[in-house]
């Protein structure tokens, strides 16, 4: 069968299966969006993704899609691409703020980094729905600290515990906050290169003190327990689980920076992410339901293919969830996009405009086009899709690239926009 009888079944199926939404306005009535709540069924989370990082037209429709499933679907939490410590510190600002305006910048006072969305129009606009809306949503972090740049966020903390709980193992957690704070930046992009520049002992003396940590830390929990709680308990183990799993990724991102590395070894960040929600899960009420923000590459149900391969944390997620975890990728249709450059800034990359050839065959934007919706704002319920190997959308954008994913079950829809608009906010982040 050739390709183009391959995009005249794409489109054919596609057109019944669309949906042409009425704009992006995140304020707007959401009547449009009522064929998603067939897409989700009784999914406990669902992941709202984006095909690159930094569009605007990307945060308007996440925040329609959050609207429409926390006020018309009783979602009550909100999960991000965004640091697990940084995560508290955000809902403290948010449980803050619900009782007074303070005018503070929420996500820049936190520490997190904004290039999946939480910028501090994001921060803002998540208050205002808590004060406003009468379906308020509770925020957590699911991310090692600033997207893999700094692991203060997590050690000090935990160094606070271990002064109170196990001050003999205080010196270990000072150690490697010490180590580490001698390089790091606002993402892994400038982290690992600073990373890579230390001294091998040094190096090796911060992986030791984590690892020699994280075995106390586990092997005391009963006394941990004793002296200061068990949440406090569980809260300090995930902070540093968040330690060890992101100086991991100083080497692995180092090697990848340098055109080599393990196959499959970004999965270790995927794996805290994944490990991360379900912990929020599991600590959350019985029928609470999680709306999770993340990179499409973050949520898709597939192992991540070709020239780099992982496991994403949505392939994680869903071999535990199965239909209770629901993915919707964001795309688009535009001839352009942001990209992240690298350089030797202190966020390790800049963003400037990408220019892109047109959707290829076999991909779901082509399929977007070919069905005639190229020019609007849809969305597409893909559990309907054919199922022959010939007819199978193969392809999706990502970034300015375009990778090879099984579409119909990497996702469970995708929502198209028509342009991108880019959007960088004072921090970036990797």
């Amino acid at each position: 069968m050739t390709d183009g009888t391959s995009a005249f079944r794409a489109r054919h199926w596609l057109a019944p299966h669309t949906t042409v939404l009425g704009g992006l306005d995140p304020d707007a009535p959401l009547d449009d969006l009522e064929p998603l709540r067939a897409v989700i069924g009784d999914a406990r989370v669902v992941a709202v993704g984006e095909g690159a990082h930094f569009v605007r037209e990307f945060g308007a429709a996440r925040r329609r899609l959050v609207r429409f499933l926390a006020e018309r679907c009783g979602f009550t939490v909100l999960a991000f691409e965004y640091g697990f410590a940084e995560g508290l510190a955000l809902q403290r600002w948010l449980d803050a703020d619900t009782r007074a305006d303070t005018g503070a910048d929420g996500p820049a006072e936190a520490g997190g980094t904004a290039n999946a969305g939480l910028t501090p129009d994001m921060g803002h606009w998540l208050r205002r729905h808590n004060r406003t809306s009468g379906h308020p949503l509770r925020f957590v972090g699911v991310d090692v600290p600033v997207a893999g740049g700094r692991l203060r966020p997590v050690l000090e903390p935990l160094a606070d515990y271990l002064r109170e709980v196990d001050p003999e193992a205080l010196p270990r957690a000072e150690a490697a906050l010490a180590l580490a704070d001698r390089f790091g930046g606002e993402s892994v992009a400038a982290a690992a290169p600073a990373w890579a520049r230390l001294e091998a002992a040094d190096r090796d003396a911060l992986t030791a003190a984590l690892a020699r940590l994280l075995l106390r830390v586990r092997a005391l929990e009963p006394v941990y327990v004793e002296r200061g709680g068990a949440d406090r308990y569980a809260t300090a183990l995930r902070l540093l689980e968040a330690a060890t799993h992101t100086d991991y990724m100083f080497g692995a991102m180092s090697d990848l920076f340098a055109g080599g590395g393990l196959g499959f070894d970004t999965s270790v960040r995927e794996h805290y992410m994944a490990r991360t929600l379900l912990w929020h899960l599991d600590r959350a009420a019985p029928g609470t339901r999680f709306v999770l923000a993340a990179h499409n590459n973050h949520i898709q149900k597939t192992p991540i293919t070709g020239d780099h391969t992982a496991l994403p944390m949505g392939h994680l997620v869903h071999r535990e969830l199965g239909a209770d975890y629901r993915a919707v990728a964001l795309t688009h249709t535009a001839d352009r996009v942001p990209e992240m450059y690298p350089d030797d800034s202190e966020a390790g990359f800049s963003v400037a405009e990408a220019p892109l050839a047109p959707p290829p065959e076999g991909s779901v934007e082509a399929a977007i086009v070919e069905a005639g919706h190229g020019a609007h704002a849809v969305l597409a319920d893909l559990r309907g899709a054919p199922e022959g190997p010939a007819d199978r959308l193969v392809r999706m954008r990502s970034q300015s690239a375009v990778m090879e994913v099984p579409v119909r079950t990497a996702f469970d829809a995708v929502l198209s926009v028509p342009a991108t608009t880019t959007e960088v906010s004072m921090r970036l982040g990797g």
